[in-house]
C-alpha cells in the first residue's frame, strides 16, 4: 500500500453544512472519499441502476424458464408450444429493457 499523505483544510459551519448536504444527496457515506473525488475530479455522478437491476431479476426468472423447459424436455421427451412463447416473450421484454437502459447510458456526458 502507497504511503498516505493527509491534507488539511478549514470551513466555515455552513461550507461543512454544505459539503454533508451534497454527500448526502449523492448518498456518499465516507467524507474522505468524498473530498478526494471532487478535489481530483471536480464531480460525483450519482447513477441509478434501478434499471439494470430489474433486467437482472427478469435475466434471472427467464434463465430459470429455460432450466425447468430444458428439464421438463428430457423427462417428456417434449415441450409444450405455450411454454416457448413464455420464454420468447420474456426474452423480448429483456431486449427491450436493455435497449432502453443503453439508449439512456448512451446519452450521459
Amino acid at each position: 500500500m502507497s504511503k498516505r499523505i493527509r491534507i488539511y483544510t478549514k470551513v466555515t459551519p455552513e461550507e461543512l453544512d454544505r459539503i454533508r448536504e451534497k454527500m448526502s444527496e449523492m448518498e456518499i457515506q465516507n467524507r474522505s472519499a468524498y473530498l478526494r473525488k471532487m478535489a481530483l475530479d471536480g464531480y460525483c455522478v450519482n447513477m441509478d441502476f434501478s434499471d439494470i437491476k430489474e433486467m437482472v431479476s427478469l435475466l434471472r426468472r427467464c434463465s430459470n424458464n429455460l432450466n425447468q423447459y430444458t428439464k421438463k424436455a428430457n423427462e417428456t421427451g417434449s415441450i409444450y408450444e405455450e411454454d416457448l412463447r413464455d420464454l420468447k416473450s420474456r426474452l423480448d421484454e429483456i431486449w427491450e429493457s436493455a435497449k432502453e437502459i443503453m439508449a439512456r447510458l448512451a446519452t450521459i456526458q
